[in-house]
């Protein structure tokens, strides 16, 4: 029968955390890390982009 993920790590939680989950749950971090970071500084720029243009076209109508 297939195990799910969840599944697998909470027995294995139980037995003792085998090197494979350690490694799993390290590049699972990892990766909603760097989503995470990569979503805040394209979020970022966005806000910084319209703020400059909106200051732009504020000057422009004075």
């Amino acid at each position: 029968t297939a195990t799910t993920l969840p599944i697998k790590i909470f027995s294995a939680v139980r037995l003792g955390v085998s090197p494979e989950i350690n490694a799993l749950s390290t590049l699972m971090i990892a990766v909603v890390t760097i989503g995470v970071i990569s979503t805040s500084l394209i979020s970022k720029r966005a806000h910084l982009r319209r703020h400059h243009e909106e200051q732009a076209a504020e000057r422009g109508q004075d």
